[in-house]
């Protein structure tokens, strides 16, 4: 399957069962919600804003993000 295809399935997924977590004990002004998705891929909301934008995205796009973010890839020094 091509990315393109695979991105354009993931948009495609009704999210309105979708079981959304947020970090504990965040302020709720701060936190992002995710929700896992079938084969790995996982969708990204603002609880402040549930109808708003959600970001998906395939497993391979958030294993990238999660390995980037352990490596400091984002601490912006």
């Amino acid at each position: 399957m091509s990315e393109a295809h695979e991105k354009a399935d993931l948009y495609a997924l009704d999210l309105s069962e979708a079981t959304w977590k947020s970090a504990p004990g965040s302020d709720p002004g701060d936190r992002i919600e995710i929700a896992e998705l079938p084969g790995g891929a996982v969708a990204l909301r603002n609880p402040a804003d549930p109808d708003g934008t959600v970001l998906r995205y395939t497993a391979g796009e958030w294993e990238a993000f999660v390995l980037g973010a352990r490596d400091g890839e984002f601490d912006g020094e």
